[in-house]
């Protein structure tokens, strides 16, 4: 039967590799109320850029200022038990030396002092934690980045705790994209020197340019053999959105490999493969592919200088079928 052919030529081509990833907020905060209370007013709108310290939400203030007076009127009495203890032992020193009062009478007043100074301690401990908790009245932006939706409304009452979640911030810029490559794919962008990472449309067309891999994964997922990788891009016109799907392409250096037409790739459940003549038979082998250039396939692991590819005729092929080859395709692509 004759088959159009054409002759596999290795050349130096950029390694060129495409995968489906999914865009992330670099970071991606949960907001949450650190003490109890009602809502009392939201401070911001949702979906606003907000920097880190923003105001987002504040909690009624009365209880925590009536709490925080009774922690300085506790600071102050013991403050003064304590100036009263240190009298003490100043007054009953000299008289304990001249064995003028006892001296069980003299330690317990030592005793006293050391008790007062730690309870003066822990009135500074709770004054300290009155003035923390009035301040977590103020919820605030915890990062630089985008609102989410408000998850409590005013008026609501929020307790201090895992269920105390109001709402979210996203960090979009720097954005994340998350995407997986195969183990073979993994390899190729190991042993490129330089690997650039960029977005494009369905057509092709660029979308996002200037990315970097900043985190490749340390183990393989066994149940599709893929490794995850993440890349990071500048996004300060929130252009690309956290869970947005997007076309990952990842340009290394210059490797040796061959182009053939997309048209003469065949695919099936084992994966692609090539049809080439052996001994004037036609015979199918596998192939490791990369992405296209044009009209082409690059073609990375399979092939060997000179094999005779079959470009035609591919629905009438079958294992070692007699072939003639015609040189009805270019010899060198």
């Amino acid at each position: 039967m004759p088959v159009g052919v054409m002759m596999a030529k290795k050349q130096q081509l950029p390694i060129t590799l495409e995968a489906t990833g999914q865009a992330e907020g670099s970071l991606d905060v949960e907001v949450r109320a650190r003490v109890s209370g009602m809502l009392e007013r939201k401070l911001y709108e949702e979906g606003q850029k907000l920097k880190a310290g923003d105001p987002m939400f504040r909690i009624e203030r009365a209880p925590y200022e009536i709490a925080l007076q009774q922690a300085k009127a506790a600071l102050s009495q013991k403050t003064a038990q304590l100036e009263q203890s240190r009298r003490e032992v100043q007054r009953l020193k000299p008289l304990a030396e001249g064995k003028a009062v006892s001296s069980r009478e003299y330690d317990d007043a030592v005793t006293n002092e050391r008790l007062a100074e730690s309870a003066l301690s822990s009135a500074k401990a709770s004054l300290r934690e009155a003035e923390l908790n009035l301040s977590y009245t103020l919820i605030k932006a915890p990062i630089s980045g985008v609102s989410g939706r408000s998850l409590k409304s005013q008026g609501a009452l929020v307790t201090a705790g895992s269920d105390s979640l109001l709402g979210t911030v996203t960090q979009t810029n720097p954005i994340w994209v998350r995407f997986a490559l195969t183990e073979s794919e993994l390899t190729h962008v190991r042993q490129s020197r330089k690997t650039e990472v960029r977005l494009v449309n369905e057509d092709g067309t660029l979308y996002f340019s200037g990315g970097r891999l900043n985190f490749t994964g340390s183990a393989v997922d066994t149940k599709n053999g893929t490794v995850q990788l993440r890349a990071e891009f500048k996004n300060p016109d929130l252009k690309l959105l956290p869970g947005q799907f997007v076309r990952v392409q990842l340009l290394g250096s210059e490797v040796a490999a061959y182009k053939v037409p997309k048209s003469a790739v065949v695919q099936n459940e084992q994966g692609r493969s090539l049809w080439v003549i052996k001994n004037g038979k036609a015979t199918l082998v596998a192939v490791e592919t990369g992405t296209w250039i044009g009209g082409d396939w690059v073609i990375y692991k399979g092939l060997t200088e000179g094999d005779q590819v079959i470009v035609d005729n591919l629905m009438k092929l079958n294992p070692d079928a007699s072939v003639a080859p015609q040189a009805t395709a270019p010899a060198a692509r």
